[in-house]
């Protein structure tokens, strides 16, 4: 049994399986959040099954004994990490830290200073991972239609070394 995760980019052929774990992910961590919000269950699964279809070529993920264990996104124009999700039941276990890891060193070889995203502020478990990680609260928002009821998320950033120097072929 392997105890350490391969991470490598995702696969177009993966996408559902990518989708499912997010979703997996998100019941059981955000959905609390949302409890007197209407969400359909079947739409948030086909955005997210979409977003992978997608955007494959901007997800890594992580992969244990043959299963995808995690995974995370960037965009594609800036240093921004719109998911990073980990199974359940081994979040704790360095899984994230090291997908997160592995996006910021690609943004300091694009040159990048500082990575950014965001959580819901609730999601104290969240909040508290990427402080671990090395991530500073930036500000707050709220976000959401119900004027009486915003959702509020938090952004955070990490500063970065972005490399430099011209990378050369090795011949």
């Amino acid at each position: 049994m392997n105890y350490f995760p391969i991470i490598r980019h995702a696969d177009k052929a993966e996408a559902i399986d990518l989708a499912a774990l997010a979703f997996v992910s998100w019941e059981q961590g955000i959905l609390p959040l949302y409890r007197d919000r209407e969400h359909s269950r079947d739409a948030l699964m086909n955005q997210l099954s979409t977003y992978c279809q997608e955007n494959y070529q901007n997800i890594i993920v992580a992969k244990m004994d043959g299963e995808i264990v995690g995974w995370c996104a960037r965009l594609s124009n800036k240093a921004y990490v719109p998911y990073l999700f980990v199974t359940p039941h081994l979040q704790g276990q360095g899984i994230g830290g090291l997908l997160l890891k592995r996006l910021e060193s690609i943004f300091e070889l694009q040159g990048y200073s500082a990575a950014q995203l965001e959580t819901p502020a609730d999601h104290v478990q969240a909040v508290r991972f990427y402080e671990n990680q090395g991530y500073n609260i930036l500000a707050m928002k709220a976000e959401g239609h119900d004027a009486h009821k915003p959702f509020m998320s938090v952004r955070l950033e990490k500063k970065l070394n972005p490399f430099t120097e011209q990378i050369n072929d090795i011949e």
